[in-house]
Parts: structure tokens; sequence; C-alpha cells
């Protein structure tokens, strides 16, 4: 007689991933005085700096209420002498389904300059001063923050009415209802930052030769590399969806029927929300960090009173700053019903059947906001511009989701 059917689902991943590979930049230098002589003050300093400094910030705060109510009404036959009363209600069905994602960081820092490096300074010979001055620094900074703050709060209700038949003597009376519905899905999925330095093939190389010195020679070779990488990704996030879906077939009444035949029949009270709200998205991708590639210096032969100098200054610099702010306040009132049915004061002995009849009536609401999304790169140089796209049907846990994310863009 009566099937109820109430089901709620509320997944909640707060996932706070941090993920870090970090391979310290490989210096390989050969630096060579060889020979020497008569009178020679023969210097080599060299000097090799790296610094990679990986902060990962996450901040989630994800507050879900949920009230779900699912009944096939009050009902109620009241007060009948004789005949036929019968009420029949069924269907009352709720869904909510809540799945939150918050944070993930990824970072992976890998060998950003390869850098191979020698510097010779050959045969030398009487009164000779010869110097090596080479000197290599390489910093990157990375620095990725989230905050997401999650607050839904859903009331589903799904009912088949207030069904009452009331004060019948005789005569058949049947209150008929059934098929509330109520779907609410909110998924909402917060930041995600990654951002891969180096891996490139970029980067080595360096050759500086002073070859066959000679008599008075002062040769020199004075090689400086600088390299600065520095990544700075900020998300902030906050979600607020308020959903308040109500289905229901009506209030049903038969009333004061006396006799005769009374039909109420109500069903197909269809409520569906679904929200969807993505929120910030940062990739940064900076490849070989345009470090030193295939330089070669070269002064020969040299000879006597000679004065041989190389010089080399490399700076690179790439400053990468990524910002979203997206604020989400999603309220959505669903409410569909069949009616406040009445079959009112009916009096029959001679078969005149007084029938209310209703159903189908249906609310569909759908929310989709997809935030903010940056990109710098990716350093292959194709582009995916396509959109964020979500099924609400689906399975999938965090890691392939953030997958997912990476690969798509805000439209």
């Amino acid at each position: 007689m009566t099937d109820l059917k109430k089901r709620i689902l509320v997944a909640i991943a707060t996932g706070a991933v941090l993920a870090s590979t970090i391979v310290p930049s490989a210096f390989a230098a050969t630096i060579t005085i060889t020979g020497n002589g008569s009178g020679s003050d023969n210097d080599a300093d060299v000097s090799f700096s790296n610094d990679v400094d990986v902060d990962q910030d996450n901040d989630a705060d994800i507050d879900n209420d949920i009230n779900a109510s699912a009944s096939t009404g009050n009902n109620s036959a009241s007060d009948n002498t004789g005949g036929d009363v019968k009420v029949e209600t069924g269907d009352a069905n709720v869904d909510v389904e809540v799945k939150n994602f918050a944070n993930q960081n990824q970072a992976t820092v890998n060998n950003c300059c390869q850098a191979d490096h020698e510097v010779l300074i050959q045969g030398n010979g009487s009164d000779s001063d010869n110097n090596v001055d080479l000197d290599v620094d390489n910093d990157v900074d990375v620095d990725q923050d989230n905050d997401a703050d999650f607050d839904n709060d859903v009331y589903a209700d799904a009912d088949t009415g207030d069904n009452d038949a009331d004060d019948n003597t005789g005569g058949d009376v049947t209150v008929d209802t059934g098929d509330a519905t109520v779907d609410v899905k909110v998924l909402n999925v917060a930041n995600r930052n990654s951002a891969v330095i180096g891996g490139g093939d970029g980067g080595g190389a360096v050759s500086a030769k002073i070859l066959g010195n000679g008599s008075d020679s002062d040769n020199d070779i004075d090689l400086d590399f600088d390299n600065d990488v520095d990544v700075d990704q900020d998300n902030d996030a906050d979600f607020d969806n308020d959903v308040d879906a109500d289905a229901d077939t009506g209030n049903n009444d038969a009333d004061d029927n006396t006799g005769g035949d009374v039909s109420v029949t109500t069903g197909d009270a269809d409520t569906n929300v679904d929200i969807e709200n993505f929120a910030n998205l940062n990739w940064a991708e900076i490849d070989s960090c345009g470090c030193i590639e295939d330089l070669e210096a070269k002064i020969s032969g040299n000879g006597s009173d000679s004065d041989s100098e190389i010089t080399f200054d490399s700076e690179n610099d790439v400053d990468v700053d990524q910002d979203n702010d997206a604020d989400f306040d999603n309220d959505v009132d669903a409410d569909s019903d069949t009616g406040d049915n009445d079959a009112d004061d009916n009096t029959s002995w001679d078969g005149g059947d007084p029938s209310v009849e209703t159903g189908d009536s249906d609310a569909d609401v759908t929310v989709k906001s997809h935030g903010n999304a940056n990109f710098f790169g990716p350093a292959d140089g194709s582009d995916d511009d396509s959109d964020w796209d979500f099924d609400f049907d689906f399975t999938i846990d965090l890691g392939d989701l953030l997958e997912w994310l990476m690969n798509h863009s805000s439209n």
C-alpha cells in the first residue's frame, strides 16, 4: 500500500593533496689551467649556488547541513459509516548527493638548468697570470596557496500530500496519490595549483678557451650565470549553496461526501536541482628556464705580451604570478506540487461522481558556475580551450578529477 523510498547520499572528499618532486639542478664544471710556467700566478675560483624553495598551503572549510524527508502523506479515511472508502498513496522519493573536493597543490622542480661547463686556459708561459672565475647561481621559488570554503545547506522534502477522505457515510470514496520525487545534486570542486619548473632539454654546454698563451700573458676568464624563477599561484573560492526543494502531490480532501463515487487522483510531482561549481585553476610550466645553451668562446694562439680576456655574463629572470578569486552564492528554491485538491461537500445517491485528477508538475533547476583559470604554457605550445564539462552521473576519485581539471580550461 505504501511505497516509501528515501535515499540520501552525501559524499564529501576534503582532499588537501600536496605533491612535490624536487630534483636539484645539476651543475658540471671542468676547469683546467695547464702547463703553467715561470712566474705563473694561476687562480681558479668556482662557485655553485642552488636554492629551491617550495611552499604549498591548503585550507578547506566544508559545512554540509542536509535535511531530507520523504513521506506518503498524512492519510485519513475520516468518519465513514458504510460503503467503500479507500486512501492509497505511494512513491515518495528523496535523493540528495553532495560531493565536495577541496584543494590540491603539485609542484615539480626538475633540473631547471642542466649545465655542462668547461673552462680551459692552456699552455701558459713565462710571466703568466691566469685567472678563472666561474659563478653559477640558480634560484627557484614556488609558492602555491589554496583557500576554499564550502557551505551547503540542502533541505529536500517529498510527500504525496495531506490526504483526507473526510465525512463519508456511504458510496465509494477513493483518494489515490503517488509519485513525489525530489533529486538534489551538488558538486563543488575547489582549487588546484600545478607548477612544473624545468623538465625540458634546455640548458648546458658552456665552453670558454684561452689557448697557447705565451710570454707576458695575462689571461682572464670570467663567467657568471644567474637564473631566477619565481612562481606564485593563489586561489580563493567561497561556495555557498542553499537549496530548498519540495515536491508533493497536493493537499487532498474528499470532504463531506454522503453517497456516490468521489475520486481524487494525483501524482507526478518532480523537482530536480543540479548545481555544479568549479572554482579556480592555475597552471604554470616553465620548461627549460631559459638557461644557457651551447656557448663556446675561444681565444687561441696568444703570444708574447698577450692580454687575453673572456667575460660572459648571463642573467635570466622568470616571474609568474597568477591569482584567482571566485565567490559563488547559489540560492535555489524549487517547488512542484499538483495543487491543493478538494472534492468538497458532495452528496449523491444517483451516481453523480465528483472527480479531481491532477498530475505532472515538474520543476528543473540547473546552475553551472565555472570560476577562474590561469595558464602559463604549456611547454609544447598546445592550447586546450575546451569547456569544463561535468556529468553528475560519474564515478571518479580525487586524483582523476584533478587530473581532468588540469587538462581543461574555464569558459
